[in-house]
């Protein structure tokens, strides 16, 4: 039995399953559609992907040890971030608003000729909104490279090894981030309330809008 691996398999679902941008950005697409949610989800996905093939291959080594590199990254990333937070705050305040009756009033959430609701997002942008967010996480390359090396047993070959703890990683994500997006989505008559869905919509977008402002600073002040 490999105990290292029976250990690392926890640690790495606390890794996926830690809430942060990723979890941001599915719970903001599944809001609009399952399909979007789940899309947003594999996108994540694809970014792990990215992240684990960087580690295997080394290039995350070089990443890391290149100041101007990482930085580049970091602010590709969190300004990718401030964007996201902005749309989402930008539609909680334009989101229809329930009248008295329970039904909503578009009128109350913008101005006169431009009252219709956000329109449901394409797939593609929902995936590509999950990649990027994962795919620019400069802090991924770093928790890789401190991760993954503790996982390899003493004197096994470490290219096999790492694409195996590799894989799991990425598995856990295609099971999570989906599985929080058909969450969302099976809750959708509660969640979908115009208050509700402001609620969450102005929470993800500050959640983003939070966590790219950190990577900014982080930036600014290294």
């Amino acid at each position: 039995m490999d105990g290292q691996l029976i250990a690392f398999t926890p640690v790495a679902a606390g890794m996926v399953a830690m809430p942060g941008a990723d979890f941001a950005v599915v719970v903001r697409n599944a809001l609009d559609s399952r399909r979007a949610g789940v899309a947003a989800a594999v996108g994540v996905a694809g970014g792990l992907l990215v992240h684990t093939a960087l580690a295997v291959a080394g290039l995350a080594a070089v990443l890391v040890a290149e100041p101007a590199l990482l930085g580049a990254v970091q602010l590709l990333g969190g300004g990718y971030l401030l964007y996201l937070g902005a749309r989402a705050l930008a539609a909680a305040v334009r989101r229809p608003t329930a009248t008295t009756d329970g039904t909503t009033d578009p009128a109350a959430a913008a101005p006169a000729g431009a009252c219709r609701p956000p329109a449901v997002q394409g797939t593609a942008r929902s995936l590509r909104q999950g990649f990027l967010t994962n795919a620019l996480n400069p802090k991924a390359p770093v928790l890789f490279l401190s991760l993954l090396p503790q996982f390899v047993p003493a004197g096994a070959p470490a290219l096999p090894r790492t694409l195996l703890l590799a894989t799991v990683i990425v598995a856990m994500a295609l099971v999570w981030f989906p599985l929080v997006a058909l969450l969302v989505d099976r809750l959708g008559a509660w969640l979908r309330r115009p208050a509700v869905t402001r609620a969450l919509e102005a929470a993800t977008g500050a959640l983003l809008t939070v966590l790219g402002g950190i990577l900014l600073v982080e930036l600014a002040l290294s």
